[in-house]
């Protein structure tokens, strides 16, 4: 597969003269996820997203990742405000004092999930009945904002102290890691997930 290969139908939110974002629709986005750490960089992605083009938190995944300690939880719930104070004056990262706060207070909610469900990925996924939700869409006018599952995850996770984490916020989330296949039925990447998803729980 080329990331240039025009016969390649994608969904309509693709910069296709972007490679790098070509590659993250390609290869991540909508993609059922079951890993711990990359649920943390992502919700931390998405909360730093709020306001934003997504392109933009894109573009600084690598230096959000070096800054935020590959994006462990543990470490980035230890983070002082002498830390907070450099990660304000690091320009690799949107430097916005709320949202890098928001970052380490909710690590430290991620950890309380951790404990009380086992790992994050079961308390999440459970929003969703443990599988992807697989939308028919065909255009941007068909792409929801929230849905009342994103309002139920927000909702609690709001009232587990996590901020920064509204249903907006929530549904993009849940678009990211494949929880919803919101990949337009004329995008080459809708069947591939699907088939792969069904090929994972038959075994």
């Amino acid at each position: 597969m080329k990331l240039h290969d025009v016969n390649l139908k994608r969904c309509p939110w693709v910069d296709l003269t972007k490679a790098d974002y070509i590659a993250y629709h390609d290869k991540e986005w909508g993609v059922p996820i079951h890993d711990d750490r990359l649920w943390f960089e992502f919700l931390t992605l998405e909360s730093a997203q709020a306001g934003l083009s997504w392109y933009i938190v894109l573009s600084k995944r690598e230096n959000y990742r070096k800054a935020f300690d590959q994006f462990d939880p543990k470490k980035v719930a230890r983070y002082t405000e002498r830390k907070i104070e450099k990660l304000l004056n690091n320009p690799g990262i949107i430097r916005n004092r709320l949202k890098i706060i928001a970052a380490v207070n909710n690590a430290r909610k991620f950890i309380d999930l951790q404990k009380e469900f086992g790992t994050f990925d079961t308390y999440i996924w459970k929003f969703v009945n443990g599988q992807p939700i697989v939308n028919r869409l065909r255009s941007m006018k068909d792409y929801p904002i929230t849905t009342p599952e994103s309002d139920a995850l927000s909702n609690d996770l709001r009232h587990r102290g996590f901020t920064f984490i509204g249903s907006t916020i929530c549904y993009a989330h849940m678009q990211a890691t494949g929880m919803v296949n919101d990949h337009t039925l004329n995008c080459f990447r809708r069947k591939e997930i699907i088939s792969a998803y069904r090929k994972t729980i038959k075994h």
